[in-house]
């Protein structure tokens, strides 16, 4: 998803650098992939918030048993990969908004 984006971004960038009149197609084209992205994003906070939870659940099971913290641990393993790409999903969602206002 991160080299689509990117490589979608970059080609939009380009078109408004070369002063490019967007047509009525393209316009909609772009609103529906910004749609689709910030799908994407929400699916991600979803997982994400999910995610935090769990461990944030796994982290006071662990006063029961040791396992329990083993389970956190790979939890914030999996956690410190993830909230990154989360983050650069939003950032970039945020950043289409602005080239939607160039474009427009």
């Amino acid at each position: 998803m991160r080299k689509y984006m990117v490589e979608y971004i970059k080609s939009i960038e380009e078109k408004i650098e070369s002063k490019h009149r967007f047509s009525l197609k393209e316009k909609q084209e772009f609103k529906d992939k910004l749609i689709y992205f910030q799908n994407e994003r929400l699916i991600h906070l979803i997982v994400t918030c999910l995610y935090v939870i769990l461990a944030l659940t796994f982290m006071i099971l662990g006063v029961v048993s040791w396992i329990f913290i083993v389970i956190f641990a790979f939890l914030i393993i999996f956690l410190l990969f993830y909230i990154p790409h989360y983050f650069f999903l939003e950032n970039s969602v945020q950043y289409m908004y602005k080239l939607y206002d160039k474009i427009i």
